[in-house]
């Protein structure tokens, strides 16, 4: 999907913010910790390269979901580590030595895998995922951590990390996070040689379990200024939100009582309104649900009134604006606010979907 750079609407991303962010963290945890910025889907929607080259400084590699956006990176010119966090494909190994990236091997079928194809490893570098009560990827017994780190070492991999991932570490209770850590812990004293970095901490658990890191860190969400609990927890210092979101009106007019707005007439005028439009929608990443949600003009309020479009959703005004008024979704205008986190509550999920769905049709601006 290609940007529309001419309309109003455009996501602008505050670098300095993500930087900011990342040496208040770097500030709170033990000294020579590794971090390793997650920049998957595309920076949780802040765009990738534009993010990583700007942070490349702050950060010892980046993280990445798949092999794909490893090789963005690389092709924009990013010359630091990088973890491909999922399972790659068998025929991805090549290129994982081509471009210098570190795999993750998540269990015996695949390393069985690749040694049936007879695929040369040599070279390779890679980490061990251990599944400690997530359960999607990754080694449960400690036995075949130990078949596994053996077979890769046989065929020239080097096996430079391990590391597991927290279901509940942005939750209240401590529980699952406790007996997941106890799982990672009990397989690294059964290794007989621990890999040189081990790694636990996603953002959660960097920010309210601080006590539990390993060597290094992988700083998600809290990177770009977002609460990874949402609403549940505080934040034990401050965060910058790095995403604000905005548009403008295009077309304001007053309409009389008894009025219909959007598809299938579900709004309804009962006074006359002074209704606008503004060019956003469902196929931006502002999705069908935010009917009725509100969004910020000149410091006000102003409900989206019948259903989001594919391409434009409108609002009610207090009174007439000049088109070209711009429209907050997320970010500061006036003395309001509206937060990722209060998107998110409004739509009952979580404030990573909110950023990582605004699609590529909206243009990133940076500053």
């Amino acid at each position: 999907m290609k940007a529309s750079p001419h309309r109003p609407t455009k996501a602008l991303i505050h670098l300095g913010a993500i930087r900011q962010n990342i040496q208040q963290m770097g500030a709170h945890i033990p000294q020579g910790t590794l971090k390793l910025a997650v920049v998957k889907a595309n920076a949780y929607g802040h765009g990738a390269v534009a993010v990583a080259k700007a942070i490349q400084d702050d950060v010892d590699g980046f993280c990445v979901s798949n092999i794909d956006e490893a090789i963005e990176l690389r092709q924009a010119g990013l010359s630091k580590p990088i973890l491909i966090l999922g399972v790659s494909e068998i025929e991805a190994v090549a290129l994982a030595k081509e471009y210098d990236f570190t795999l993750t091997v998540a269990g015996l079928e695949w390393i069985q895998a690749l040694l049936d194809k007879e695929v040369d490893l040599t070279g390779l570098t890679v980490h061990l995922k251990i599944d400690s009560g997530m359960g999607r990827i990754g080694f449960r017994e400690a036995s075949e951590v130990e078949q596994a780190q053996d077979l890769l070492q046989q065929h020239g991999v080097r096996v430079e990390g391990i590391f597991t991932h927290f279901a509940t570490a942005d939750e209240e209770s401590d529980d699952y996070f406790n007996a997941q850590l106890e799982r990672f812990k009990t397989i690294l004293a059964s290794m007989k040689e621990v890999p040189e970095l081990v790694h636990a901490s996603n953002s959660a658990t960097t920010l309210w379990h601080v006590e539990t890191i390993f060597n290094a860190i992988r700083m998600g969400d809290a990177m770009y200024g977002l609460n990874p609990s949402g609403a549940v927890l505080d934040l034990p210092y401050d965060l910058i939100p790095a995403l604000t979101l905005e548009s403008a009106l295009v077309h304001v007019k007053t309409v009389p009582s008894g009025a219909c707005m959007g598809y299938g007439a579900t709004y309804q005028a009962d006074s006359e309104q002074v209704i606008a439009t503004v060019p956003i929608g469902y196929a931006d990443g502002w999705t069908r649900d935010m009917q009725n949600f509100s969004v910020l003009v000149d410091g006000q309020a102003c409900p989206i009134v019948g259903r989001v479009s594919m391409d434009q959703i409108t609002i009610r005004l207090p009174k007439p604006y000049p088109l070209g008024t711009k429209v907050t979704l997320i970010g500061s205008n006036g003395d309001k606010e509206i937060t990722a986190t209060q998107v998110a509550t409004y739509r009952v999920t979580i404030n990573y979907e909110v950023v990582c769905l605004l699609s590529d049709r909206i243009p990133r601006e940076y500053y």
